[in-house]
């Protein structure tokens, strides 16, 4: 009885549901009628009323990136990682918008696998070892901004040398055989009419502090060192001469192309995943660069350098003016990069990865 009942109803509320919902103007949302609730099985598709009188709270799972994610960031003990220093401060202090976890190396290779394992998710290195690292990662290593220009600089001890030209003749004592210094020294070398091996020789040492030492020690007249080799040397000697600032023989023979020696790197596949974190990195960065380089703060500067085992204070204090400091990104970074790096590929490609990147190893924030 009661089934009958049931089967002669149901079609009667169906054919009042379907007129009510043409009377609605074929709304996509009928409301349903007070008496009714909303089946079970709905609850996947349609969202439950919250009750006017309770505050709708936020899920916790919809924090933005910028607050969940911990960036590891590597820098080296040198130029490419001072300018990190205040924001390694700021990070300590809880100041930073975003979490940072900071390693500093020595030398760029024990950078190398900690990126292509996943284990960095940012670095300071040299430029054409990112280009390279683009290569060998099939395109997941961009690069996010050029900070650091040239460090190279020409000391002599007892000779005079006021231009390229007067090297003629010299031997020059020098590190960095098969890398960025090598490249830069021949390249200067040739635009001034010298080649290696029959105007001038140079000779390759494989630590700066080792051919520094010998350089005080008198065993070398002519010498390219990096900074703060040559804050170093010049401290301990007061016979050394700065004699040519190799920065600056490049912009005279190179034209628009600025020596960009330096750059920040980021994993590809973390950008695309944490894009807004790796934007405001930029933006901490940056601001680092421009206290590290403000010659009112050239005390503190040198304190925090000195702090997290860069470099000694008063090394980096006489240093930081030769040290070329700057934060470049966008299509400022993207054409100081692209014209340094097509010298190197010129003078050894395999320096670059064995061809020049693509646009798409530059990283748009």
């Amino acid at each position: 009885m009661k089934n009958g009942l049931r089967k002669r109803v149901l079609p009667l509320l169906l054919s009042m549901v379907m007129g009510l919902s043409l009377l609605a103007g074929c709304t996509s949302n009928p409301p349903a009628p007070e008496d009714q609730s909303t089946p079970n099985d709905q609850t996947d598709i349609t969202a439950p009323e919250t009750p006017e009188d309770e505050p709708v709270d936020e899920p916790e799972d919809e924090t933005p990136d910028t607050e969940q994610v911990t960036l590891h960031v590597a820098g080296l003990k040198g130029p490419t990682g001072m300018g990190m220093a205040k924001l390694m401060e700021d990070a300590a202090n809880g100041e930073t918008g975003n979490t940072y976890e900071f390693t500093l190396e020595s030398a760029p290779d024990a950078i190398v696998g900690k990126i292509v394992s996943g284990e960095l998710d940012l670095a300071a290195v040299p430029v054409n070892l990112a280009a390279t690292l683009n290569k060998k990662t099939e395109g997941n290593v961009q690069l996010a901004a050029v900070n650091t220009l040239g460090v190279l600089y020409l000391l002599t001890n007892g000779e005079t040398v006021n231009t390229v030209e007067d090297l003629r003749g010299k031997t020059i004592y020098a590190t960095g055989q098969g890398s960025t210094p090598e490249y830069v020294l021949n390249y200067i070398l040739s635009q001034n009419g010298l080649t290696v091996g029959e105007d001038v020789t140079v000779e390759y040492l494989e630590e700066h502090a080792a051919l520094a030492s010998s350089f005080l020690a008198g065993e070398c007249a002519v010498a390219m060192l990096p900074e703060p080799f040559v804050t170093q040397v010049m401290t301990k000697s007061e016979s050394a001469v700065l004699a040519l600032n190799l920065t600056e023989e490049w912009e005279k023979t190179a034209g628009d192309t600025v020596l960009a020696m330096g750059g920040i790197l980021v994993r590809r596949d973390f950008a695309e995943a944490n894009k807004e974190a790796v934007d405001l990195f930029l933006q901490e960065y940056q601001k680092s660069v421009e206290y590290i380089t403000d010659t009112a703060n050239v005390d503190d500067a040198a304190a925090l350098i000195e702090k997290f085992d860069i470099m000694p204070a008063a090394v980096a204090k006489n240093a930081l003016p030769r040290c070329n400091i700057v934060f470049l990104d966008g299509e400022e970074m993207k054409e100081s990069a692209k014209g340094f790096l097509q010298v190197v590929f010129e003078a050894e490609p395999k320096a670059v990865g064995g061809q020049l990147p693509d646009d798409d190893f530059y990283y748009a924030s």
